[in-house]
């Protein structure tokens, strides 16, 4: 855990395992397949003669040789054939597959290209799609594996065309062309948490006379009972006013009825992160893991931007990232790896991870 997709070249990229995307013959060709034959070395292709090609969905594993890895997956999509001919179930048992032989050598890490995306036709859309749906699938089971989409750029992928334009046209009716006053947004805050404290002294002081008052007053105790019933719900909300990012955070999960994995799972975070979370009250996280739990737990705009400000952020009409999120947020669509496509396509920072 967790899934990510990032600007890289396979053939550069230090991790575990990589994944070629190949034909069925295996002795390479062009594109990335080419390109990771050419970094590894003639090693690779001596190995890969011995393994006697490769059918359409299936996975098999080599040394890495020349390259920044341990290993290469390599794994045969489907030519796109209009989407009628099982395409879709070939391309995710590639990731599937894989997976399985990255996990049973003990990888932790691995990196994928988006497979059947080019010379094999599949649209980049629905490949990016399948691809993301297989792996985190996979990484709801697994939490000891860190999945990387390695992409060259945001063109050269598209999410759906709909999908594009309708964020970017939110983007464009509501993002705030503007400096961003860093400075001025905390004095804001700070003003903003100065009145709350304020408030809240002001009231406790008002109600611990008014309870002294009154419960003596054996011709009141109705209303002594009353008072004190009130002074306990201010304490409420109060406690929660006073609360940590943590603390809000571990509330907001008992409430939905989560469990911490399912919770940093959704979130799209690594499980020793979310421990470091759990351990230390005053933990303060980056802010798009603090939105990542805001989405994970399907929190509507006004508690997202609470978790938020216990955090120290806020959104703003200044940050494209922030319009996008309040975009997902408030068409109720919290599933972070759409969100995390979206945010790559408009070269945005992702979420979790």
């Amino acid at each position: 855990m967790p899934l990510q997709i990032i600007r890289e070249d396979i053939t550069k990229f230090p991790c575990d395992a990589i994944v070629n995307a190949a034909n069925n013959t295996l002795l390479g060709g062009g594109g990335v397949d080419g390109a990771i034959h050419k970094a590894a070395g003639p090693g690779l292709l001596a190995e890969c003669r011995t393994l006697g090609g490769c059918e359409t969905g299936q996975a098999k594993i080599t040394r890495a040789y020349d390259l920044p890895c341990k290993y290469v997956i390599h794994t045969v999509g489907p030519v796109w054939k209009g989407g009628l001919a099982g395409e879709k179930r070939l391309l995710q048992s590639c990731y599937r597959q894989s997976l399985a032989l990255a996990k049973a050598h003990g990888c932790q890490s691995v990196a994928f290209p988006l497979i059947s995306a080019g010379v094999f036709g599949y649209p980049k859309d629905k490949a990016l799609r399948a691809a993301v749906d297989a792996i985190s699938a996979f990484l709801m089971e697994n939490d000891d594996m860190t999945v990387y989409i390695l992409v060259f750029s945001p063109s050269s992928y598209l999410i759906s065309k709909k999908l594009f334009s309708d964020v970017r046209a939110y983007i464009d009716d509501h993002y705030v062309d503007t400096h961003y006053d860093a400075c001025s947004e905390r004095m804001r805050m700070q003003r903003m948490y100065q009145a709350r404290e304020d408030a809240r002294v002001s009231r406790e002081a008002e109600l611990d006379s008014a309870v002294k008052f009154a419960a003596p007053t054996l011709a009141a105790p109705q209303a002594a009972a009353s008072l004190r019933r009130e002074a306990q719900s201010l304490e409420d909300v109060l406690r929660h006013i006073d609360e940590s990012f943590s603390q809000m955070l571990l509330r907001k999960i008992d409430e939905k009825g989560m469990t911490d994995a399912q919770c940093y799972k959704k979130a799209n975070i690594d499980r020793k992160l979310f421990s470091k979370i759990r351990s230390d009250v005053n933990y303060k996280p980056s802010k798009t893991t603090a939105i990542a739990f805001a989405i994970a737990l399907d929190l509507p705009l006004a508690e997202t931007k609470e978790l938020l400000m216990k955090a120290g952020y806020a959104l703003s009409p200044a940050s494209k990232f922030d319009v996008i999120i309040e975009y997902f947020i408030r068409r109720k669509n919290y599933n972070v790896f759409e969100i995390n496509e979206a945010l790559f396509a408009f070269d945005q920072s992702l979420l979790g991870a």
